[in-house]
């Protein structure tokens, strides 16, 4: 109350020293005061409000003139104001009636006039203040905001994202050691397996007294004309009975995959694009011819460093493996990227860059954005990149500049043939017709990694009746000028009414002659249906199920007749025609079905009358593709497939017009991006098959006749026949080396073979021979010599000159004395390197194997593996590998491929035998290392898992067992060896898969065998030299020299035979100078 008081008593005095007066201002302060005032006296409690009178006084004083107060209106007031008892008499005044209509009519309006006034004016300055206080509050939460944010960057980069790195780094560490750990269970399991496999083996202690039955899978490894003849075994069979069940629950109503429509399905429109002709990518001749001579300047051992890693695809058959090709300055490793799983193959590999031969440009569902790697041991792998990725890998492997490599490999197709020089050769007859067509299709794109671009070889014969196989009646072939589709003229009517009766409303689709294609993944699995991994494929293919038995290929004849008889099966062959007779045979004894006519069960391939059996039908199958009639009209038929009648005017002309999505350049994957349609185009693309590049624009070359192409290689400085041609006019020259006393024992001439396409190796013109004194031998050896009416060249070497002159051998530094009192010198205890710098020797008395080098005259090397006499060695065909043989009863395979050659390391140990090895031989272009052992068997192995294949034994073998003195291996696989026991001698033929082709005995105890194509050479020491085939064993050539033969080898091009003989001379079979009478 006092503050109250105070405050009015502050007022008061305002008002008095105000010389402004704003009416409406003294209204309110009047009626505020009045309303105390009345509330005070209604309370009765006026002494506690008596400080309020004399501020309604000042107020009344103030409004009497504004207000206009006057007697009439206020006339009491007068009285009142100006007594001097205000204080008492205005009390009683203030409840009168006329004080109260005063203050509600004259003083309530003003003062109600003043509050909306100050209201308005409140309200806008409260508006103002609130809009102060948000834009403030605004401000200040921006700034929390930004320092909250920055807080968050610094907590986030200090903080989580360590923490996100740290977390990330121990979940791929954690999932890295997770992948190590299943490899590495993985790796133990298969090397249980193999340790498993050797101990319950055919030659292990585990073996089980009663016989399992083996199963067998197609190996990828390959020889040099692109053969895939091994089998392995398959230790994940499957007898697929499921699928043999849901074929029959199905009844004959399954959808056959090789069943086409007559228009097959469209592809969206997207996708099409004009058939134009792609040069692809390559480099330049410049950037190739700078690669060719920037070599660099490091040395082999030159340390690792990475060049490129990217992302890519490992195309197999008709699937695809994720991973990652990595390529570095000395390898090359792809990663498999696919999740571990406990019951699947690993794909992972790496090779040494100085493996690597060739690479091609591939396409991939049409894509020009494939490459395929071409490695010395002829392994390969097909890998998919992105278009533009492609150029940069290839790039980075010319920028390696691997040894090897041929860098003119990564051309355009059509370069390549022209380039590679395969056109003339097989005009000339210096290839088969096998090989040539197998260039093409590997020019032309065509690969074992890929069904729907599988090689693609022709049907050559129409007689699949005759129980005799003429082929030098025309009518036993077929006419290689026409399609399949076409060959029977009866079919030409319906194929050209179809062709000209197309037409596409949409403009998309071209017209055709065939609504399928010769080479597709079903036409593949259709020949292939009996041996893994083609069988599986099949089945998947069929979703699921085998195909019903009518469909199947069961017989050779009836799928000539069915193509005969309609146009729309237009199958061409595959190469396995010609040299797998495995495919023609059930070996896994799968359940293919009954056939509906005769209910009889499918097994093996009904052959045609012709043929005693699956061998003997690829011989004779081989033998009619070699034949005359072929060989004059093949170049028709790769007119076709591979020539000018594969596009445009001329394929019309040709009835050889296929559907539209089958050629190069006319779908565009990239240009799809719904993902399953692309998905649905690339499965089309796979099933439907794919045309290869068109290799040539002109007619091809006819190719010579033999007579003429014989004649022009006699006269030839540089190649001369292959021997086996012209049996009738070999001649046998001698010429002398050393004399009776220390006859020659080893023999080895100039190697020489083909890297690929562009690239032949040659060693120099050195023969080596070796003494049964040990004295060393380098003869100058020149096949081809015009001047020479013997047709050859050979110079003796001046160490023998002097030998025959009856000075001390010993003087010879070349000599050596570490050999162990019990060996016998023979040919097994040698071999010379590929480059013909070294000698490698067993037989030595501290189990070694050593290195001797021609340039420095002496050893260089000396290497302990065994723990008993080496008694053998033999060298692979590429020179990469080398095995040897010891009474330890173990063979070693040994890496040689190290650019000097000095210093051979371990790379397989063998096991297997229960006697001493006797001799050796190995193939790694095919995985096979082979040896024969006195203990009368030959173990054929797997050299790269070390596992025992396959035990061979001697036909007619009683006990005691024969004793295996000769083995070899033919560029084919075939294994020949050769046996005696007490009694007799004889020689036998087995093929790569374990199968007899033929045995037979020999009168004489054998000192020699080698093969040349298809045949045996047996050499004894009777002095008889005998060429046989090898199926079957009959002879075709045979050459009496009277005198104990050595040893035998070929020589490159088998243009020669060379037989040292034990009276110190060399025996020369071949054929001589045209001019020699």
């Amino acid at each position: 109350m006092e503050i109250c008081a105070m405050a009015t008593v502050k007022l008061h005095t305002i008002l008095q020293t105000s010389n402004k007066s704003v009416i409406e201002v003294e209204c309110y302060l009047l009626r505020s005061a009045n309303s105390i005032l009345q509330k005070a006296i209604k309370d009765d409690n006026m002494e506690r409000y008596s400080f309020i009178l004399p501020l309604i006084k000042t107020l009344i004083t103030k409004l009497s003139e504004p207000l206009n107060i006057s007697n009439s209106q206020l006339p009491n007031l007068t009285e009142v104001l100006y007594s001097g008892q205000f204080y008492d008499r205005f009390l009683p005044y203030c409840s009168t009636e006329e004080w109260i209509i005063f203050i509600e009519t004259k003083v309530s309006d003003l003062c109600n006039d003043y509050r909306r006034s100050m209201n308005a004016e409140i309200t806008e300055s409260m508006n103002t203040f609130w809009a102060e206080c948000y834009e403030s509050y605004k401000n200040a939460l921006d700034t929390r905001s930004r320092l909250v944010a920055e807080s968050r960057k610094s907590f986030q980069a200090l903080i989580l994202e360590p923490y996100k790195i740290k977390k990330e780094e121990e979940e791929s560490r954690i999932y890295l050691m997770e992948n190590q750990k299943k490899a590495q269970r993985l790796l133990v399991r298969a090397k249980w397996r193999q340790i498993k496999g050797y101990l319950c083996g055919d030659r292990g202690p585990w073996k089980s007294r009663s016989t399992t039955e083996r199963h067998w899978i197609l190996s990828q490894h390959e020889n040099y004309s692109r053969m895939r003849l091994k089998l392995c075994p398959n230790y994940h069979f499957d007898n697929h009975q499921n699928a043999s069940n849901l074929r029959d629950n199905a009844g004959g109503g399954i959808k056959c995959m090789m069943d086409c429509p007559e228009i097959p399905p469209c592809m969206p429109q997207v996708a099409v694009r004009s058939l134009v002709e792609e040069d692809g990518e390559m480099l330049p001749d410049e950037d190739i011819a700078s690669y060719k001579m920037n070599y660099p300047e490091e040395d082999n051992e030159r340390k690792e460093k990475l060049v490129l890693s990217v992302d890519c695809q490992l195309v197999t058959l008709m699937s695809v493996i994720k991973g990652r090709l990595v390529i570095s300055t000395t390898h090359a490793y792809f990663h498999d990227l696919t999740p571990i799983t406990e019951d699947c193959d690993r794909h992972d590999f790496k090779w040494s860059m100085t493996k690597l031969r060739d690479v091609y440009l591939r396409r991939y569902n049409l894509r020009r954005s494939a490459l395929e790697f071409f490695l010395m041991d002829q392994s390969n792998y097909f890998l998919n990149f992105t278009t533009k990725i492609r150029l940069k890998v290839l790039t980075s492997i010319y920028s390696v500049h691997p040894p090897n490599f041929s860098f003119n490999s990564s051309r355009h197709p059509q370069d390549l043939l022209r380039k590679s020089g395969c056109t003339q050769k097989w005009v000339n007859r210096e290839i088969t017709n096998f090989e040539y067509l197998m260039q093409l299709n590997t020019i032309a794109g065509r690969t074992y990694n890929d069904l729907s671009q599988y090689p693609v070889f022709p049907w050559v014969l129409a007689d699949y009746k005759s129980e005799e196989l003429n082929l030098n009646d025309p009518k036993t072939f077929r006419d290689l000028s026409r399609p399949v589709g076409v060959v029977n003229p009866n079919n030409e009517a319906d194929v050209q009414a179809k062709y000209r009766n197309f037409e596409d409303p949409n403009g998309v689709i071209g017209k055709f002659h065939y609504g399928t294609h010769y080479s597709n993944s079903a036409g593949v699995l259709h020949y292939l249906v009996r041996v893994e991994p083609f069988t599986s494929l099949h089945i998947e293919l069929q979703s699921g199920r085998f195909d019903v038995a009518d469909r199947q290929f069961h017989s050779i004849a009836q799928t000539w007749k069915l193509l005969m008889d309609t146009p729309n099966d237009v199958k061409e062959l595959i190469p396995e025609f010609f040299y797998f007779p495995e495919f023609l045979k059930n070996m896994n004894k799968f359940d293919l079905g009954r056939l509906q006519s005769s209910k009889e069960r499918i097994g093996d391939v009904i052959l045609p009358p012709w043929a005693d059996s699956p061998e003997d039908f690829i011989y004779k199958h081989r033998k009619a593709l070699e034949s005359e009639y072929v060989s004059s009209h093949l170049h028709e038929w790769i007119d076709l497939i591979f020539g000018y009648k594969q596009k445009g005017q001329a394929a019309v002309d040709a009835m050889n017009v296929f559907y539209y999505c089958s050629y190069e350049g006319a779908v565009d994957l990239d240009a799809i991006v719904d993902p399953i349609e692309r998905e649905a185009v690339e499965g089309m693309i796979n099933n439907f098959g794919q045309t290869p590049s068109q290799l040539l624009k002109e007619p091809h070359p006819l190719r010579l006749p033999l007579d003429k192409a014989l004649e022009k290689m006699m006269k030839s400085d540089h190649k001369k026949p292959d021997l086996t041609m012209m049996l009738s006019e070999l001649f046998t020259f001698y010429v002398e080396i050393t004399d009776s006393k220390h006859p020659m024992v080893f023999l080895s001439p100039p190697r020489s073979g083909t890297k690929g396409l562009l690239q032949t190796f040659m060693t120099d013109d050195t023969l080596v021979t070796v003494c049964d004194n040990s004295l060393i031998g380098r003869h100058s050896w020149l096949p081809y010599d015009r001047h020479s009416n013997k047709g050859f060249t050979l110079e003796v070497d001046q160490s023998h000159v002097l030998l025959k002159g009856k000075k001390d051998p010993s003087a010879y530094p070349m000599r050596s004395s570490s050999y162990h009192p019990s060996i016998e010198m023979n040919s097994h205890l040698f071999a010379v390197s590929h480059d013909a710098k070294y000698l490698f020797t067993a037989g030595h008395w501290d189990y070694s194997v050593k290195t001797f080098s021609f340039s420095k005259n002496k050893y260089v090397s000396s290497v302990i593996r065994h723990f008993d006499v080496v008694t053998c060695l033999a060298l692979d065909s590429c020179g990469w590998y080398m095995i040897s043989g010891s009474r330890d009863c173990t063979s070693v395979v040994w890496d040689v491929s190290n650019a000097n050659n000095t210093n051979p390391k371990p790379f397989q140990t063998l096991l297997g035998h229960d006697l001493p090895i006797i001799c050796v031989a190995i193939a790694t272009e095919l995985d096979m290392a082979v040896s024969g052992s006195q203990d009368g068997t030959v173990n054929v192995y797997s050299i790269h898992q070390g596992l025992l294949v396959h035990c061979l034994t001697p036909l007619g073998c009683v006990s005691p067992p024969s004793i295996i003195t000769f083995v070899t291996i033919s560029f084919q696989g075939h294994i020949a060896f050769s046996a005696k026991d007490k009694k007799n001698h004889s020689v036998h033929v087995f093929s790569c898969n374990g199968n007899n082709l033929g045995s037979k005995y020999v009168a004489a105890q054998v000192t020699g065998i080698t093969t040349i194509g298809d045949c045996l050479v047996v050499v004894d020491d009777a002095g008889d030299l005998t060429l046989s085939r090898l199926l079957g064993l009959h002879p075709v050539y045979d050459v009496p020299l009277h005198v104990p033969i050595q040893t035998v080898v070929a020589t490159p091009g088998n243009t020669h035979l060379l037989a040292p003989l034990r009276d110190g001379k060399i025996v020369v079979i071949g054929l001589p100078n045209s001019n020699n009478n």
